[in-house]
């Protein structure tokens, strides 16, 4: 799957930047009823679940053991999906980075990189610290494998984002394309402030 998104990933976005705007369409009436269904809860108990994050053990980008335990550490995670071939995936780096030091407490960011193929794809994980590190984005980044691979079968795009519990339940609140004000308006209702 991850080559699929390495090799394809750059055709598929450019071929369909008529019809998308930084992988994200660019129907403003869809991105609008999206954005506002994922703003449109008042608090966490309203807020449905579309299923669970699959279990996982992998690494993060320096070799770190990582599992989905990391949820329930806080009440919430922001999983962005991005790829080192993706140019507004990049873009929103420095924000990311920015909004990860600002964080609450009670909330974690994580990065998990779509085209990485495995711990010992060192071309890709080299590429991705060197974007993380120009971005000043010190936010954990993880390595799909296993069932992270499987997962990302149901990613059409990147970046995307989505929203798990502490429990491993995932909000259907996902935003595709890079929105980082719309991220954080998810997290503030999730969390009343």
């Amino acid at each position: 799957m991850n080559k699929f998104f390495k090799l394809l990933g750059c055709t598929v976005i450019s071929s369909a930047l008529i019809l998308m705007s930084g992988c994200v369409e660019d129907d403003e009436d869809n991105n609008s009823q999206k954005f506002s269904s994922a703003v449109a809860s008042t608090s966490q108990k309203q807020f449905k679940t579309i299923g669970k994050f699959p279990n996982f053990t992998t690494t993060d980008l320096n070799g770190k053991q990582v599992t989905n335990d990391i949820f329930a550490q806080k009440k919430l995670t922001v999983i962005n999906i991005w790829g080192t071939f993706c140019g507004p995936c990049i873009n929103e780096m420095p924000e990311l980075g920015e909004w990860s030091d600002e964080m609450s407490n009670n909330v974690q960011l994580i990065g998990l990189v779509c085209d990485i193929e495995g711990a010992d794809d060192y071309s890709t994980i080299n590429d991705a610290k060197a974007i993380l590190n120009d971005a000043n984005a010190n936010f954990l980044n993880i390595i799909p494998n296993g069932g992270l691979s499987q997962y990302l079968n149901n990613v059409d795009a990147v970046p995307t984002t989505i929203f798990v519990d502490s429990e491993g339940n995932i909000l259907d609140k996902t935003i595709s394309g890079a929105d980082v004000d719309g991220y954080k308006e998810v997290v503030a209702e999730y969390l009343n402030e």
